[in-house]
């Protein structure tokens, strides 16, 4: 039986998670994840990016399955004046082992339901073109918004086209 699933915020980042979130991006860029990431990525390169994650712009939580990260999420508030409307989804990414369990839902209603009581009332993201993901945020109401042709370099060294979304919550 599995464990039952927790979502934690990680404001302030504990050395002794580190291990756990990079072994976590590892494992989705090895399996294709889009995330500004190309394979192989190491350990101590995952390290630092996640030892410069949280700070007032961002928040980040995690889902856990007893003591296990299995998957995390991004909102990046501006703090622009005349943006204090707006917010973006950023790096939601489940372990390839714990997917099809419904923790990205979870994790992306986490991410808006912080982002409607901080008055963030649209919503950004953009994802791969061919990534699966594009199914989650259009049945979780993000419309299109429009597509950027070679945006990204692909593990294969192609260029991939973005897909913008947005929601207005």
């Amino acid at each position: 039986m599995g464990h039952e699933l927790k979502i934690v915020s990680l404001q302030e980042l504990s050395p002794q998670l580190v291990p756990q979130l990079s072994s976590l991006l590892i494992a989705v860029v090895e399996d294709g994840a889009s995330i500004g990431f190309l394979p192989p990525l190491g350990q101590e390169e995952a390290a630092t990016y996640w030892q410069n994650v949280p700070g007032p712009a961002v928040r980040l939580w995690a889902a856990l399955e007893g003591d296990t990260i299995v998957g995390s999420v991004q909102l990046h508030v501006v703090l622009k004046p005349n943006a204090l409307h707006r917010a973006e989804i950023a790096k939601l990414m489940v372990h390839p082992a714990h997917r099809r369990k419904g923790i990205a839902g979870v994790l992306l209603e986490t991410a808006e339901q912080a982002a409607a009581a901080g008055g963030r009332t649209l919503l950004v993201l953009d994802t791969w073109e061919g990534d699966p993901s594009n199914l989650l945020y259009q049945s979780r109401g993000y419309i299109e918004a429009g597509r950027i042709p070679d945006y990204v370099v692909s593990a294969s060294g192609g260029m991939d086209a973005t897909v913008i979304y947005y929601k207005q919550q």
